[in-house]
């Protein structure tokens, strides 16, 4: 069977190849005219263990999917593509090393690559400047690159389903990131740098480790939906944890800051200046105290999207302190009522 014969024009610029059952590629039987006006072509749910160096004559392709194939490697002729902007290769055998050298240099705007063998994600990929979604899930990651912070236009980035403990605080220099999957993975902790997300609509974490967020998560003002079902998130107030008694120095430093006693540099060595000026505020908002380098960390049940009441660690000065996030202790099995607040706050949190 000439390859043509199988294949479906489904209609100007597309050449659908998808469901052959093709071991081979070969783009002889098609014509010049063809070849120049195809801008999709479909190779999906065949038996190709490689895609053909034939793709590249398709100089003006712009969508190319190879799906459900059996690839374990891309070949460098695609680097040829100088228009494609999406590149689907879901559910193949792909891994770190199948991607040609110069893969960077593609100027795609959406790389799927779910469901294949990748262990790290290729350095290749981060170098897609133009890339707006990037899907990785399903595979082996165990960590997300500090490169990651290059593709500065990354709308969607998807890695569900991996072994990933960590997330990097370069993800939060994302600035067009609206949508995070991070879903079924091994994260204990959420860094607080990511509420410099400030385009984020949604952040997928359910199915993961975590017993805590970041107080600073209540700074995503643009937060639709928070999913966190399947985490072993803490179900009541933990009151105390670990708490090391501060230092003489920092006693001092505490006594000077929350006394305003004054100083001018005059009267104290410049180590001791920069040791004061490292002071943090207690969060209480009826305590007065400082702290340097000791405080207690506490988690507390903190009322999120007007419905919903999530387990935040924040850090007061001492055991003694109260919470800073409620006014009244007994409020912390309640809920504020949703009548009481407007339309604008309220957001999906998936608890279970």
């Amino acid at each position: 069977m000439e390859i043509h014969e199988g294949a479906a024009a489904a209609g100007d610029g597309v050449l659908d190849f998808s469901r052959l059952s093709l071991n081979t590629f070969n783009a002889d039987s098609i014509s010049d005219e063809r070849k120049r006006d195809t801008k999709q072509l479909y190779l999906n749910y065949n038996r190709l263990a490689s895609l053909p160096s034939s793709v590249s004559v398709f100089c003006n392709l712009e969508f190319l999917d190879i799906s459900n194939n059996g690839l374990t490697a891309i070949c460098e002729g695609i680097t040829r593509l100088t228009r494609l902007k999406t590149l689907l290769a879901k559910n193949n055998r792909l891994d770190e090393f199948s991607l040609p050298k110069e893969f960077g240099s593609l100027q795609l705007e959406v790389l799927n690559f779910s469901g294949n063998r990748f262990e790290e994600i290729p350095l290749q990929c981060m170098k897609l400047l133009r890339l707006q979604s990037l899907s990785l899930g399903g595979n082996r990651l165990k960590n997300i690159p500090a490169e990651i912070e290059n593709l500065t236009s990354l709308e969607l980035l998807y890695l569900g389903g991996n072994l990933i403990s960590a997330i990097p605080p370069e993800v939060a220099n994302l600035p067009y990131l609206s949508y995070l999957v991070l879903c079924d993975n091994r994260i204990q902790s959420v860094p607080p740098q990511l509420t410099r997300l400030y385009s984020l609509r949604s952040l997928s974490l359910h199915n993961n480790l975590l017993t805590y967020l970041p107080r600073e998560i209540l700074s995503l003002v643009h937060l639709q939906e928070l999913s966190l079902r399947g985490n072993p998130l803490v179900v009541r107030f933990v009151k105390e944890m670990i708490y090391d008694p501060p230092s003489l120095l920092e006693l001092a430093g505490r006594t000077v800051k929350s006394r305003n006693i004054p100083y001018s540099p005059c009267d104290l060595p410049s180590n001791l200046l920069r040791y004061l000026d490292l002071a943090s505020k207690c969060p209480n908002p009826k305590c007065a105290g400082v702290y340097f380098d000791s405080c207690v960390r506490q988690i507390k049940f903190v009322d999120f999207c007007g419905k919903y009441r999530l387990p935040l660690m924040h850090y007061l000065c001492s055991p003694e302190c109260t919470s800073p996030c409620s006014s009244n202790p007994q409020s912390d099995a309640e809920s504020e009522d949703e009548s009481s607040v407007p339309a604008d706050r309220l957001q999906r949190v998936l608890l279970g």
